[in-house]
């Protein structure tokens, strides 16, 4: 992590030097490498980049989600609370997961269970880790449904997922994620599948429960839009690795990596009649096409010779911290 001041301590989470591999018929695929961010306690920090970028995988590998093998976190530490959340049993990681830790998904259709009603699906949250009563759990799960919004929620408690509309399901996993109040939420692109209003809507609840709960947030996206509106912090991925981290308002105003620029040159905003929206030529590298210098160079409208054969190291530029030999000025 960066000792540039932007990170405030003590930290909530701490992801530090995470690399994660997965092994393939071609041989090993390092999708993130030598990742380090954090996570202060009341804090809201955005996880940004294209997809490939790795930040899903940084977000499973927090929850320890990712099947091992042929997944395997072969370096770093990722410290919550202050302990190693790698080095955790799997019966204290299932403990921690949905209690200490909540998340929400991209695609609520896919990640809630189609068989089991909705009212069943978060009550098991509560019985597994409160240890209530079915009468308990399905009051708590009520009042939790009324709290994400949910109209008629003893209605909808015996219904299934299909029989809810996509925003009404994304409410209904904010609530089994929120269920046990953890101290920490992560949401993983939670408007992607959406209409532009039920967005608005659901990054609304989540700045309300957030603000009401007093839990820290890590919200992942590719929506710079989105970290606008809702981020204290932002930490930018290209290929796997961390590229640039700052204040929201310190990275709008002075972006020092290439590839954040181009990111926020890339955002919708209104264009002259026969204008075009600028874009990154190119798409982010797969891991086996990655190399030895920055994994940007092919793209970048600032590369140096250095840039193609020496890996920028991560440090202060300016006001905040970036991997570029030859930053934005």
């Amino acid at each position: 992590m960066s000792d540039s001041g932007c990170t405030p301590a003590p930290a909530l989470l701490a992801v530090e030097g995470l690399s994660v591999a997965f092994d393939t018929e071609q041989g090993e695929r390092r999708v993130v490498e030598d990742a380090s961010f954090a996570v202060g306690a009341g804090e809201t920090v955005g996880l940004v980049g294209e997809s490939g970028c790795g930040k899903s995988v940084t977000a499973m590998s927090i929850m320890r989600l990712l099947e091992s093998p042929p997944s395997r976190a072969f370096a770093g530490r990722i410290i919550f609370e202050g302990g190693d959340i790698l080095t955790l049993a799997p019966e204290a990681m299932r403990s921690l997961r949905g209690n200490r830790i909540g998340m929400v998904f991209q695609e609520p259709m896919t990640s809630l269970n189609p068989v089991l009603s909705i009212g069943f699906q978060i009550e098991e949250v509560l019985r597994l880790h409160r240890g209530l009563s079915r009468a308990e759990a399905r009051r708590q799960a009520l009042d939790m449904l009324r709290h994400v919004g949910v109209g008629a929620p003893e209605r909808r408690l015996d219904q299934y997922p299909h029989q809810l509309s996509g925003g009404l399901r994304q409410r209904v996993m904010i609530a089994i994620a929120l269920i046990c109040r953890p101290q920490l939420l992560i949401a993983d692109e939670p408007t992607t599948a959406l209409d532009v209003t039920i967005q608005a809507q659901i990054l609304d609840l989540l700045r309300r429960l957030k603000r009401e709960m007093g839990m820290a947030l890590l919200l992942i996206t590719h929506d710079l839009g989105v970290v606008a509106e809702m981020c204290d912090r932002v930490v930018v991925m290209y290929a796997g690795r961390v590229v640039e981290e700052a204040r929201a308002i310190d990275l709008f105003r002075h972006p020092r990596h290439p590839y954040t620029a181009g990111l926020l040159a890339a955002m919708p905003r209104l264009v002259a009649k026969g204008g075009k929206l600028p874009s990154i030529p190119g798409t982010v590298p797969p891991p086996e096409r990655r190399g030895v210098g920055c994994n940007f160079a092919e793209r970048c409208p600032r590369v140096l010779p250095r840039c193609r054969e020496e890996r920028p190291p991560f440090e202060p530029v300016g006001s905040h911290p970036a991997a570029c030999w030859n930053p934005v000025p």
